[in-house]
Formats: C-alpha cells, structure tokens, sequence
C-alpha cells in the first residue's frame, strides 16, 4: 500500500523548498522516496523529480498555441491531465514501493474554486495509494489580521473541497518576526484560538474600514466549522521537520502501518508518539520569538493570555 504526501500552497510560500527538504529528510531516514513533479510551470526546481509532468506538457508552448495567460494554461494543463491520467498511473507504477511526494501547481484557485484537481487525487487515492494533503503558507502572513484571516479561509476552502486528510503548515517559521513583532503567542495562531480578538485589530486599520464587518463574519464561519490548524516548520531544522512527520504518518496511516490490526497495539502507539503540543509551541516562542509576554491576572480581559508587552 503506498503513501505520500500532495503538497499545495501560494506562490512564495515555500512548497518546493518543502518537497526538496521533506524527500531528503524522509531519505535520511530510510524510506525510499520519489518527488513527482505536478507543475508544468515550474521551470527550475531543486531537486530530482522521479516523474515529471513537463514530459507530458509542453507549458510554454500551450500558452502559445492555445493563446492562454499563465492561470488559464495551469487550468488548461491539469484538465489534459485528468484525460490523460493513465499516463501518470504507468509512471507510479514503475515505482510502487516508494513514498510519494506530489509537488503541485501554486495557483490556490485549483483547490479552492475548480474540481479538476479534487478529481485526480480521488482518482490516484482509488489506486489503493494513502495521501495527506500538506498545505503551506508562509508564516509572514501571521503579521496582519487580514492576511491571517485571508490564509485561513483558503485553508478552509481547500479542506472542503479535496476529501483527504489535510495538515496546514506555516513554513519559514524562523522567520516570522523578520517584519516586526506578534501581537499573540505562536499558540493563538496554530491553534485558531478565539478569532474574536482580532476584531479590534480590524476595527483599528483605517486602510479597508469596508471589509470590516466582512472580515468579523469571515472569522465566525471560520470559528463555526473548527477544523483548521497549523504545524510550524522550519524545514532547515530537523527536529521541526520530524515533528511534522508524526504528524503527517498518523493522518494517512503509515504510522499504523508496521503494525497489527488490534486496538491494544495502535493505542500503544499513540500513547508512545503523544508528546503535550503547548510544551512544543513553547519551545519554538523561545527559540525563535523576541516578542514578549505578560503574565496576567486570571481575572484581566481574556486577550491576556495571547496579548504581547504594551
């Protein structure tokens, strides 16, 4: 049975960068990788792609003949790539015990708004391959509250639309007070606490007074579905990257995989990877945050808790 992992996310955020670094680490580990290159794009990439759906699509030359701009020719690609799907089914086949990593296209609007893409991982999960979809975003994004808001709802959006286990990362979490201080607690913004107060962080920003009262009911539908959350990387550092990999292991199963199908053995193993997720968020404050926290009186505001030095 073979697993992997499909990796999505806006131009900028990292994604190759994390296909590069998760197939190292994965091989330095002892499992042995493939990268399958999804973006016909993507003119230089970092490493070795195993299968590339440049030698199905000619990019360049589709924009040309078919008189299409960039957006329109990555739809165009993967709609010729859902018809020509065996195509990529005889290329797996040639490695079925590899761990798969699926390097896709960046343009969001294929997993939020279209169903091409939704259907080609629906078609490759009915070839008996377990896939985690790996969303990333770069953790700048964490600096304005309506950028923040605006990652969450593409998170969202794409967990909606692509029926597969999802694990939502913020990449380049190292440098995340590059531009300034926060004004939560890393928690606040992996765990999609209270969203409430950012309303008032809204509400002070003078530069789109219009999308208020859009960006408070945004934060509520967020609130009301409960299912986004964040795992912070820093794909150069390999315990980072490592704690990611539990994660990703136990949403697809390959965790489980090794073992016996009885429930005493699998809650073991729970029990043996489980590790307090506050104790890791602290670890990464103090490693890479200057940013500073007071702490308060049970019975101060409730922002408190999340809130930076005055």
């Amino acid at each position: 049975m073979p697993f992997g992992q499909i990796v999505i996310g806006p131009p900028g955020s990292g994604k190759t960068v994390y296909c590069n670094g998760m197939s190292q680490f994965l091989a330095s580990i002892g499992r042995k990788v493939a990268v399958v290159n999804l973006d016909p794009a993507n003119e230089t990439i970092p490493y070795t792609a195993t299968i590339d759906v440049r030698d199905l699509i000619d990019f360049e030359k589709l924009m040309i003949d078919e008189e299409l701009g960039p957006n329109g020719a990555l739809l165009y690609s993967m709609e010729y790539l859902e018809k020509n799907l065996d195509w990529l089914k005889e290329e797996l086949a040639k490695i079925p015990d590899h761990y798969i990593i699926f390097d896709c296209p960046g343009q969001i609007e294929l997993y939020t708004h279209d169903k091409t893409v939704s259907r080609i991982f629906d078609e490759i999960t009915n070839w008996s391959y377990r896939l985690t979809v790996i969303q990333v975003f770069d953790s700048f994004y964490c600096k304005n509250p309506s950028n923040y808001i605006s990652v969450l709802l593409v998170s969202l959006s794409s967990m909606l639309r692509i029926a597969l286990p999802h694990v939502n990362v913020f990449s380049k979490i190292d440098l995340i007070e590059k531009n300034g201080e926060l004004d939560f607690q890393l928690e606040y913004y992996t765990d999609v606490l209270d969203l409430g107060f950012l309303h008032t962080f809204l509400d002070a920003d003078k530069r789109h007074p219009q999308f208020g009262k859009l960006n408070k009911a945004l934060t509520s539908l967020i609130e009301d579905f409960n299912l986004v959350a964040f795992h912070p990387l820093n794909i150069l550092d390999k315990e980072s990257v490592y704690d990611l990999v539990k994660a990703i292991d136990k949403s697809n199963g390959f965790v489980y995989n090794s073992l016996n199908t009885n429930n005493a053995a699998i809650m073991e193993l729970h029990e043996r990877e489980m590790k307090w997720e506050f104790d890791k968020k602290q670890e990464i404050q103090e490693r890479y945050f200057t940013t500073k926290f007071d702490d308060h009186d049970d019975n101060d505001n409730n922002n408190d808790q999340f809130m930076k030095d005055s």
